[in-house]
């Protein structure tokens, strides 16, 4: 049995009524045969209303699914020759961020991301995604040995946020993360990043400096989470819950389709209908496909001009509005 969102749960309800039909009419009855077919059909008509209407909280509970596809899975998936490399040469290796050798079809990259890991075992291994700053200070190593070999850069993104504990801080997280952004922009090979879940705070945005930034449809990219977000807000004020969740979500403008609006991210990949764990291999085509176009692009420019580029990328980022006088 697959994991089931609140919101998913008349889809789960109809799923159960087919599977207890495929039990009882072992394939021979013909009558019970038309009838699954009916409530198949069914179910896709209600997965795609669900799903087309998907508001901001919602689209984050499908960003951290459980069954989510993560950056090895992709890995594996678009790329061959994959080696990993561990260590950041100062304090030790973080399996929260892993980094490495691969092909992205013909061209040797440099690949970077974050890892949540399947299982309680696993995800408290890899600290459930939450980078410390020996993390980033790997990312940092590979990317430089990426520009000495002349190796284009590719980052997927999924991390509730870097590490917050007191030996994160005392190793210096900020300085970790700041300088992650002061090399990415400066970096002399092509740099693409892409959100393949959830994009929290500065632990995502350290390998989000590119030239190109994408988002899978369901995906999402914010300073803070929802529930951060409400607790600042309304804590005070009692109980906080969904409602509020919801509530700072829409507010914070943290979906794939916003940013892309507000032209923060450069392209939004579609996804299976379900979201990228019902067809992991459809979610990783659609990818590789977006990642195979991009680089084509960034590798008919000079080095100085991938630079002036992004410098000017980052510039036109956000807005401002001077009120008027009086």
């Amino acid at each position: 049995m697959r994991y089931y969102l609140d919101f998913e749960k008349p889809i789960q309800e109809m799923e159960i009524k087919i599977e207890e039909l495929k039990r009882l009419s072992n394939g021979s009855d013909i009558k019970i045969s038309a009838e699954i077919k009916r409530l198949e059909r069914k179910t896709r008509d209600l997965h795609s209303e669900i799903f087309s209407s998907l508001n901001p909280w919602q689209k984050t509970q499908v960003a951290r699914h459980p069954e989510r596809p993560y950056t090895l899975d992709y890995i594996a998936m678009t790329m061959s020759n994959w080696v990993e490399l561990h260590g950041d040469r100062r304090f030790s290796d973080d399996p929260a961020l892993i980094g490495g050798l691969a092909n992205l079809g013909d061209t040797p990259v440099v690949v970077i991301g974050h890892q949540k890991g399947r299982g309680v075992k696993e995800r408290i291994g890899r600290n459930f995604g939450q980078p410390h700053p020996e993390g980033y200070r790997k990312a940092l190593r590979l990317m430089k040995l990426a520009e000495r070999f002349k190796r284009p850069v590719i980052a997927f993104i999924d991390t509730p946020g870097a590490y917050p504990g007191v030996g994160a801080e005392e190793r210096g997280q900020g300085e970790a993360i700041a300088t992650c952004l002061m090399e990415m922009s400066s970096l002399r090979v092509p740099i693409i990043s892409v959100i393949i879940g959830e994009g929290g705070s500065g632990g995502a945005l350290a390998i989000g400096v590119a030239d190109r930034l994408l988002m899978l449809e369901h995906s999402v990219y914010s300073i803070i989470s929802p529930e951060g977000c409400a607790a600042i807000l309304w804590k005070k004020g009692g109980e906080i819950g969904p409602t509020e969740y919801a509530m700072a979500a829409n507010a914070l403008k943290i979906t794939a389709q916003d940013l892309f609006k507000l032209r923060l991210i450069d392209e939004i990949i579609p996804e299976p209908l379900g979201g990228a764990h019902m067809e992991p291999a459809a979610a990783a085509n659609g990818i590789m496909a977006s990642l195979v176009t991009a680089l084509e692009e960034l590798k008919q420019k000079t080095p100085g001009k991938l630079v002036d580029e992004r410098y000017k990328r980052l510039r036109r980022l956000g807005g401002f509005f001077e009120p008027k006088e009086g």
